[in-house]
């Protein structure tokens, strides 16, 4: 079942990614398996051309739930990019964000929790998600 409740997501989403959820500058999406969230990508830093998402999976997801978590961004928000920033040592994280279709864009040396911040991108145009 897909949640749209921002605070309940985006809380459940930075408990997993050791991020600060903000009320009212954030919205949320979730998925939910057997009344429990399982899923949740968090949406943050909007300004008007792109958005930085943020994703906690603990099983897996379907496909409409994925085309959904990426219809928001490119047709309700209207942005040409979506971010993602993940930690160079975060390898599983790197492997899924590319699988869904991000780029390696830039690298920010040291400037991740523990290696470098990896800056993810992707268009509208390069999304498989919402085509």
């Amino acid at each position: 079942m897909i949640v749209f409740d921002a605070d309940r997501v985006g809380q459940w989403v930075c408990e997993r990614t050791k991020g600060t959820y903000e009320p009212g500058t954030s919205s949320a999406i979730g998925f939910e398996t057997d009344g429990a969230l399982t899923a949740g990508v968090l949406y943050d830093m909007f300004n008007g051309r792109s958005v930085c998402m943020h994703v906690a999976i603990e099983k897996p997801v379907t496909r409409e739930y994925t085309r959904i978590c990426f219809d928001y961004p490119f047709n309700q928000l209207g942005v040409l990019k979506v971010i993602g920033l993940v930690d160079s040592t975060n390898t599983k994280a790197l492997r899924f964000d590319k699988h869904l279709g991000f780029i390696e864009e830039a690298r920010i040396v040291d400037g991740g929790r523990s290696g470098d911040l990896v800056l993810l991108t992707m268009t509208r145009q390069q999304c498989r998600w919402i085509k």
